[in-house]
């Protein structure tokens, strides 16, 4: 497990670097936590008035105390983030999970983020309540935009998974992007319009997704035709908030290959 502080604000005061947080990684030794590695010293800023979040996350399983693969997780960070709220980022390794992680969530999955002394688990519950929680900036996608591009990320799995180019599967893809198109050709740059919303943070990091694991496993890309979707996933992907809490394209090749392999 990897802690790190973080926080962003409009109105931030920089960790100096004799108050810098460390960070530390730890192993498994029969039942015991070790040091993996020396602390390393990193530098955040943080609003002094908020009290951090809790979020655990998964941890990367190519480079031990950077955050891991999952899309899911990233849509939290991402809402923490544009809400400019400090959080503590516990990194957990799944593939050897903690005694500790099913004390707090006993289906030991991630993200879950602890609020109000509650951890709340599953990324729609827990950005639905910090939205609530904290309303400014505004973050909510009207209902009738909500489910832009929701199907996009099941039917890239689908052709990912896919054996036989003549299924259907990429077509349903190019299908579900081409109607995603069409929205931001109409409405763009962003889903509801010209400022990000809970929609794009939800879609964005499984585009990002879409994009390596498509790249790495079929050499594919989205066409240049669809150059709406194009220019939309350049948008998202260059946001300090998304480079912040991106995983390591290693990651994400890693993490579908179970999908690509079986």
């Amino acid at each position: 497990m990897a802690v790190l502080l973080r926080g962003t604000s409009a109105a931030t005061s920089t960790v100096g670097p004799s108050s810098a947080l460390l960070a530390t990684t730890f192993r498994r030794s029969r039942g015991r936590l070790l040091p993996r590695a020396a602390p390393q010293r990193r530098l955040y800023v943080a609003r002094a008035s908020a009290q951090p979040l809790e979020v655990c996350a998964k941890e990367s399983i190519t480079v031990p105390g950077r955050l891991g693969d999952c899309p899911f997780t990233q849509r939290v960070l991402l809402t923490i983030e544009e809400k400019h709220l400090p959080y503590e980022l516990k990194l957990v390794d799944l593939a050897n999970k903690p005694d500790w992680l099913f004390e707090i969530n006993p289906e030991g999955k991630v993200p879950i983020v602890k609020l109000e002394e509650k951890w709340i688990g599953d990324s729609d519950v827990i950005t639905q309540t910090l939205e609530e929680k904290y309303p400014e900036p505004p973050l909510a996608t009207p209902p009738e935009k909500a489910s832009v591009g929701s199907k996009i990320f099941s039917t890239f799995i689908g052709f990912l998974k896919s054996k036989d180019p003549s299924d259907g599967t990429e077509e349903a893809l190019l299908n579900e992007l081409t109607s995603f198109d069409s929205h931001l050709k109409d409405n763009g740059p962003f889903i509801n319009g010209g400022t990000i919303s809970a929609a794009d943070l939800s879609l964005g990091p499984k585009l990002y997704h879409m994009e390596i694991a498509l790249g790495h496993y079929k050499n594919w890309s989205v066409p240049d035709s669809l150059s709406h979707v194009k220019t939309y996933m350049k948008s998202i992907f260059s946001t300090d908030s998304f480079v912040k809490t991106q995983a390591l394209p290693e990651d994400v090749i890693a993490g579908w290959r179970p999908k690509v392999m079986g």
